[in-house]
């Protein structure tokens, strides 16, 4: 059975995860830290999970549990390297596919950033998130179950 992965601390499609569950009849769990209070939907197929404030509880909890049958949904591109890492499908809130070809770059990226915001070169936080982000959110989500159930099966 393919379950779904959310890393819920920062997800802004936790509504559309619980909706396209729901439709397909798939399990949930969002996992966080508790940092930030997530209302529990009240859907029996989503479980919160909660996890200790240590650094990446949530990640390790996610990339311990994940089969290649499964979706993970996260913006963190370490994790998400690690879901890859099992076999397993990722896949950003913004729609953006995570994939053995792509994750080499973003890792790299990701690290370069966070040196040029040490050095006071480079500020700023993700871009706004809108409707169209969402709609690609959907799509992404949609094609990464389809292609685990397809494995699975």
């Amino acid at each position: 059975m393919t379950d779904l992965y959310v890393d819920g601390d920062a997800c802004p499609v936790r509504e559309e995860v619980y909706r396209v569950a729901d439709r397909l009849g798939l399990t949930v769990f969002v996992v966080s830290n508790g940092s930030r209070p997530i209302r529990p939907p009240g859907r029996p197929n989503v479980h919160m999970i909660t996890v200790t404030s240590a650094a990446d509880a949530a990640d390790n909890w996610i990339a311990d549990r994940i089969t290649p049958v499964d979706v993970c949904i996260t913006a963190d591109i370490p994790l998400a390297s690690r879901c890859l890492a099992k076999a397993a499908r990722a896949v950003a809130p913004n729609g953006k596919h995570w994939t053995a070809e792509n994750i080499g770059n973003a890792l790299a990226g990701r690290e370069l950033s966070r040196h040029l915001r040490e050095l006071g070169v480079l500020s700023g936080g993700a871009p706004a998130f809108g409707k169209q982000d969402r709609a690609l959110f959907l799509s992404a989500l949609d094609a990464a179950v389809q292609a685990a159930r397809r494995q699975r099966a």
